[in-house]
């Protein structure tokens, strides 16, 4: 066990002296209030005071938000991405994207990405359509979470094909702009996705792991590191960014 734990260490080491990979984070959120949550779901809160702060630390950092769609044009060669980009990403589609984290995000002159499970939309704790169309007027982008926020992986073809084709339509035909990228239920994806989403006019989607985004990572494979609630304040936000760039050097070598 010595030995093991030695060889880690080395390894670490090894990865910490690489140099600065290159690349841009995504960072996966998902409830931004000081309502009392239930505690199965309080771990993937962050308080508004936390969050304004982490997006102090980004503006301090020389970071620039942009969307996904931002991505695909620079891929494409129409635009290039800021010096330091990052895309600020929000899964499941809660009411207060809308009534907390908004305010605050704009605040900053910042944008992000709003992956939506369409339905629940107008639910109970969950987004209206006049509240998503409002959020894209003043300047986010919507993406989808599928239908009903089930593991692809798992369903059979037709039901797969159904969940990323129905919740796309049904965002479009309610008056949204057309919907081009897609987050992963429970992150899980596998490389016969990528396939299905093209099909589906899809350009982008986000995954659940770590790492750092370049203009030749795969479009449908982005890496995203889980920003959860800080029990340490910046230190544990700072941690996660690093955590991404830990990942892109490991992959580096």
């Amino acid at each position: 066990m010595r030995i093991i734990g030695v060889a880690i260490l080395i390894v670490c080491a090894i990865i910490f002296l690489l140099p600065e990979p290159e690349g841009f984070p995504i960072l996966e959120y998902h409830q931004v209030t000081d309502a009392p949550l239930d505690p199965d779901f309080e771990i993937y809160n962050v308080p508004p005071a936390d969050f304004a702060a982490q997006l102090d630390y980004l503006q301090a950092e020389g970071y620039t938000t942009i969307t996904l769609k931002d991505f695909m044009y620079a891929v494409r060669g129409y635009r290039q991405l800021p010096d330091k980009p990052i895309v600020l990403t929000f899964d499941d589609g809660y009411a207060d994207n809308y009534s907390e984290m908004l305010p605050i995000l704009e605040a900053h002159k910042m944008t992000a990405v709003i992956y939506v499970i369409t339905n629940e939309l107008g639910r109970a704790g969950y987004l209206t359509f006049d509240e998503l169309k409002d959020m894209e007027r003043r300047g986010l982008e919507i993406g989808s979470h599928t239908s009903d926020h089930l593991p692809l992986t798992e369903l059979d073809d037709t039901f797969k094909r159904r969940q990323v084709r129905e919740s796309k339509i049904y965002l479009e035909w309610s008056g949204l702009q057309p919907i081009c990228s897609l987050s992963y239920p429970n992150g899980a994806f596998n490389s016969k996705l990528e396939e299905l989403l093209r099909e589906e006019n899809y350009l982008t989607a986000v995954t659940g792991e770590a790492g750092l985004n370049t203009l030749e990572t795969n479009p449908y494979e982005l890496y995203r590191v889980h920003i959860r609630k800080p029990r340490f304040g910046l230190t544990e936000f700072k941690f996660r960014l690093w955590k991404a760039e830990f990942f892109a050097k490991l992959r580096a070598l």
